[in-house]
């Protein structure tokens, strides 16, 4: 599978993600829809994308009970999305469940990947408010390999991780990295980030990238500079 830039439609409207879409014409771009789009939104804006012909990533990170996962992804799947995602600390047996739920009829299924630890954790954090006194790297790590164990395609991380993750987990198992900024950019919220030339040096999978696109002054030269330079 190539390597891919995915956009995160961070609007919390039909009307302002739709003219966003708008202005890349013919082009359709991966895209992610998270929870601020889907909860103003619902299904809805998911199955219109769709038919417009992008390739979406369904950002909800399901974190439950394996039976009531297992039911929330075979509603989410039924969407006709390419990738869903859950909180790996869920578990095995809940990443197991959230497998068999993600397979629609005619045996097709979307791939799902499982988050590690959030780009916004630090070291600090997780040992302060988690209580998770493992180095960061171990614990991502860890939990990547809990999710390959349990059959996912991959999980979220940072680019700064991807590496030992395929050195970890193997070569097909997907990174899908946020944490994206070009170089110079606001970091924002993040702590852990990198340029899309560095996540491809890296190894991630997928970058996903969000404010550098959807707030440039010119969205479309900003999501071909990152095409450029990570997918090349």
């Amino acid at each position: 599978m190539g390597k891919d830039v995915i956009i995160a439609l961070d609007f919390d409207s039909r009307a302002a993600t739709l003219a966003f879409l708008d202005r890349f014409g013919e082009d359709k771009p991966f895209v992610k829809i998270g929870m601020e789009l889907y909860y103003a939104e619902g299904p809805a804006i998911v199955r219109e994308i769709k038919e417009r012909g992008h390739k979406i990533f369904l950002d909800l990170k399901l974190h439950d009970i394996p039976n009531t996962v297992k039911k929330a992804m075979q509603v989410l799947s039924g969407l006709g999305v390419d990738m869903l995602n859950l909180h790996a600390a869920g578990t095995k047996a809940m990443m197991e469940a959230a497998l068999e739920g993600a397979v629609r009829p005619g045996g097709a299924r979307s791939l799902v990947i499982a988050v590690t630890q959030l780009t916004s954790t630090s070291q600090e954090r997780m040992e302060e408010e988690l209580l998770i006194e493992k180095p960061l790297d171990q614990v991502v790590l860890h939990y990547a390999q809990c999710a390959a164990q349990a059959g996912l395609a991959g999980v979220v991380c940072s680019p700064l991780e991807a590496g030992k993750v395929h050195a970890a987990c193997g070569a097909g198992f997907l990174t899908v990295t946020p944490g994206v900024r070009f170089a110079g950019g606001d970091v924002g919220d993040q702590v852990r980030v990198t340029t899309p030339a560095k996540a491809k040096e890296l190894g991630s999978d997928y970058i996903v990238v969000g404010r550098p696109i959807t707030q440039a002054e010119d969205p479309v030269a900003a999501y071909r500079r990152c095409v450029a330079e990570f997918v090349g």
